[in-house]
């Protein structure tokens, strides 16, 4: 496509796999979820081209990335990356993140003062 191209914020969002479904994408606009360039919109209409940035939540935390291409299918994973740049931090990964349910080595159910103390981790690790 050519360098002023545009094309609809809820297909764009699909065709670079940010949501599995057109529709999906569409409801996540229209609930107001998306921002072009710092602007809440709810229009899924709204043209989108290289060089716009788009925030929106994405499961438990906020997405931030730029266009950089528009793309004419929607293809394999890594041709969708080709389609934008991250700008949004690093998440953690899952192993980084204090998990609820830790294993106690085979020993069983934790006492009550293990309890305790995992809640007391728990808290010190979220301050």
């Amino acid at each position: 496509m050519e360098a002023g191209a545009k094309l609809r914020l809820d297909k764009w969002l699909w065709h670079a796999r940010f949501f599995k479904t057109r529709s999906l994408a569409a409801t996540q606009v229209a609930g107001g979820a998306v921002r072009i360039n710092g602007t809440p919109t709810q229009k899924r209409a709204s043209n989108v081209g290289p060089g716009d940035v788009l925030t929106f939540a994405q499961g438990d935390h906020v997405r931030v990335i730029r266009i950089e291409a528009i793309g004419q299918r929607r293809g394999p994973a890594p041709e969708a990356q080709m389609l934008y740049t991250e700008l949004s931090p690093p998440q953690p990964k899952p192993k980084d993140i204090l998990p609820e349910n830790p294993g106690y080595e085979g020993k069983g159910r934790p006492t009550k003062r293990d309890r305790r103390q995992l809640d007391l981790s728990k808290a010190r690790y979220l301050e």
